[in-house]
Parts: C-alpha cells; sequence; structure tokens
C-alpha cells in the first residue's frame, strides 16, 4: 500500500511538471512568434519598397503598397506580421501578468491585421497610372480608422511597459520604451497634420521601423529573462 501511495505522489508530480513545462513551452512559442512580426513586417515592406515601380518613400506611405497587382503581398504581409504579435501578446500576459500590456499590444496587431483587411487608397501617381488625388474610399477610411487605434494601443503598451521595466530595475530598456512610444506617435500625428509631407512621411516610416524593433527586444527579453 504504501508502495502505492508512493507511486501515486510520483505520477502526481511528474504530471505537474509536464504540465509546467508544455505551459512554458507554450508561452515561450507565442513569444517566439511576436518577436518574429516585427522583423517580419519590415523586411518584406523594405523589399516591396526596393522592387515596385513608381514607389517613392518619400511621398509614399508603405500602406499604399497594398494597391496595384502586387498589393496582396503587402495585404498578407499586415495580415500574418500583425496576427504573429497578437500571439506575442498572449505570450506577454504569460510572462508578466500584466494585462494591460498585453491587451495593448494585441490591439496593435489587430491594427495590423485590419489595415491588411481594408486597404490604403492608392494616389500621388502610385500605382504607376494613378492620378495625383483619387476620392477617399470606404476601405480607405476604415483602414487610417483601425490603423490608428492599433497605433494608439501600441503608444500605451509602450508606457504600460517602461514602468513595468523601470521597476524590474532595466533603466535603458524602461527608456527605450517610453521614447519608442512617444516617437511613433508624434510622427504618426506630424504625417497626418501635414498630409504626408515627404519629411513627416520619412519619420512616421523610420518610426515603423524602430516600433518594430522594440517588440523585438521586448519579446525577447521577457523570453530571455524567465
Amino acid at each position: 500500500m504504501f508502495e502505492l501511495q508512493g507511486e501515486g505522489r510520483e505520477a502526481a508530480r511528474s504530471g505537474g511538471e509536464n504540465t509546467m513545462l508544455t505551459s512554458t513551452r507554450r508561452r515561450d512559442d507565442l513569444l517566439t512568434a511576436g518577436l518574429v512580426g516585427g522583423p517580419l513586417y519590415v523586411v518584406v515592406s523594405l523589399i516591396e519598397v526596393a522592387v515596385r515601380d513608381g514607389f517613392d518613400p518619400s511621398r509614399h506611405a508603405w500602406s499604399m503598397l497594398a494597391n496595384g497587382s502586387f498589393g496582396w503581398v503587402h495585404s498578407a504581409n499586415l495580415v500574418v506580421s500583425g496576427a504573429l504579435v497578437v500571439a506575442g501578446a498572449a505570450g506577454l500576459f504569460r510572462a508578466t501578468g500584466s494585462r494591460a500590456a498585453a491587451v495593448l499590444i494585441a490591439l496593435y496587431g489587430a491594427g495590423m491585421v485590419g489595415s491588411g483587411i481594408f486597404r490604403a487608397d492608392p494616389g500621388r501617381g502610385f500605382p504607376v497610372g494613378t492620378p495625383e488625388v483619387v476620392p477617399v474610399s470606404w476601405h480607405g477610411i476604415l483602414h487610417f480608422v483601425v490603423g490608428g487605434i492599433g497605433f494608439l494601443g501600441l503608444f500605451g503598451a509602450s508606457q504600460v511597459l517602461g514602468r513595468r521595466l523601470r521597476r524590474e530595475n532595466r533603466p535603458r530598456l524602461a527608456l527605450f520604451s517610453r521614447v519608442t512610444g512617444i516617437v511613433f506617435l508624434v510622427s504618426f500625428v506630424a504625417m497626418a497634420a501635414t498630409g504626408g509631407a515627404a519629411w513627416a512621411l520619412l519619420a512616421f516610416t523610420g518610426a515603423v521601423i524602430l516600433a518594430s524593433g522594440w517588440l523585438t527586444v521586448v519579446f525577447a527579453h521577457y523570453r530571455r529573462s524567465l
């Protein structure tokens, strides 16, 4: 009887360890997905910028790449990358327990997915042959709205995580987090307020790259430190 009881306790302990190991692996997989999402969007977009005829980064936002015969590539890039960011947000919640940070990052990822579903309007001669000015479409409006909501999510997440990282005694990473959010929000407002002036458009493009790098660093930090 004592042997059976001992075997039962050992089986229960082993089962608990296996459950914990499975949970840890799932968390790490989710964080890895988020880690990949940012670089994937940036790398694919840069390739598109290089190969798409008529695209000028000082006149056209990356979102306009969703137009034309190869526009589906950018739409798919947004949807897949956004879904990976949402997965990363789920992993972040498992790693930190911070519901606010996870929800806000998931909101940014969902905004990317929505931006891929609702195509930005063409214009300013892109794709080649498009008039300088085109009427605003319903999907163009929704693209701006869902994207803007997602951008607010990223800003909020950067500030929430900035405070958390400071409490974790990671001052440099905390500063990086807060500055990234501020730069991203200011550049987006500047682009919208100037109607896409060249300097504002390039600044926002840089901010998108910065934000993608920040997400990768955050997901990598919590995957490595736990």
